[in-house]
């Protein structure tokens, strides 16, 4: 099995401040989670910003500046800028920054889909700012938007463009199905990296079954020409990165993901986590990649050519 890449989602949008005073928020702590992930060993770091003074996520360019520069600086990772942003966001505004920063990488949403966080409000008893309820249970409405003319404007600006590849997150078989037809209209090219999304309500459950015919699936639609990784939210994400690793997928963990350790224990850092899994990927006889061996891996621009 070739060398396995550890992704690491630093803060993302959907967990919110009164869930884990270890969520990384301003950003020195974005910053300095994201470097001490790479130095566990994460070769690509899932970004997202955050509001400083309330940790609501953000599309504000200034807010990125805030920690892409302390990141490039502190470490080599690979800086993987959301397009998603947050699923109240426009598509204008979870473009603003990526088209600015010109990343090496970014991920990018291959299909609507409810996104469902709701039932996270019934879990928290103390809230630290009040735009956090409301935007927790007004989910119960959300329809995340990526249609095939969104996607088609991304792959144009961040990748013909601006020459990014792309993490293509994939939350359902359909998924597939839409990126195959991006491949077929030439707007996608080798080496794919695909990231199988589990555990969201809306997508796919985190059950090994459906792990086991999205690898199918992409066989048979890609062949040789991707490679995947796996994230799941909440308690199932380690079971999942290892089921990933056994097979000869990437994994990927992170607080976006999930805010523990184990039951009951919040992870302190993202690079607890990232720790974790390493430890049983190379348990399983997996050799972690470094940055360089990723960008080498998926075909990067490299960092002399991102504008931060």
């Amino acid at each position: 099995m070739s060398k396995i890449i550890i992704s690491c989602a630093i803060t993302g949008s959907i967990h919110t401040p009164s869930m884990s005073e270890f969520l990384p928020v301003t950003a020195a702590q974005i910053a300095a989670q994201a470097i001490e992930a790479s130095e566990a060993g994460a070769a690509i770091l899932h970004l997202h910003a955050r509001v400083p003074e309330t940790g609501r996520p953000s599309s504000d360019p200034a807010h990125w500046a805030g920690f892409l520069e302390a990141i490039k600086a502190g470490c080599d990772g690979v800086v993987n800028m959301t397009t998603g942003g947050s699923a109240v966001m426009n598509l204008a505004q979870r473009l603003a920054a990526p088209m600015q920063f010109r990343p090496e990488m970014c991920s990018l949403n291959m299909g609507s889909m409810n996104f469902a966080l709701y039932p996270m409000a019934a879990k928290i008893t103390a809230w630290k700012y009040d735009w956090e309820k409301p935007f927790l249970e007004g989910s119960d409405d959300l329809v995340f938007k990526n249609t095939p003319r969104d996607i088609a404007f991304v792959l144009n600006e961040m990748g013909a463009q601006r020459g990014a590849r792309f993490e293509f997150e994939c939350y359902d078989v359909s998924h597939l199905y839409m990126l195959k037809h991006f491949v077929d209209r030439g707007a996608v090219q080798a080496p794919l990296f695909i990231q199988f999304v589990f555990g969201v309500l809306g997508g796919m459950a985190a059950d090994p079954d459906m792990l086991m015919l999205m690898k199918r699936t992409a066989d048979r639609l890609f062949g040789d020409s991707y490679q995947f990784s796996v994230l799941a939210a909440g308690r199932n994400q380690i079971p999942m990165a290892a089921m990933a690793a056994a097979m000869g997928g990437h994994v990927r963990v992170g607080l976006e993901d999930n805010l523990y350790l184990s039951k009951g224990v919040l992870a302190r850092s993202n690079a607890e986590q990232v720790r974790q899994i390493r430890g049983i990927v190379e348990a399983l006889g997996r050799v972690v990649a470094s940055a360089a061996e990723a960008r080498a891996m998926l075909g990067l621009k490299g960092v002399a050519e991102v504008a931060f």
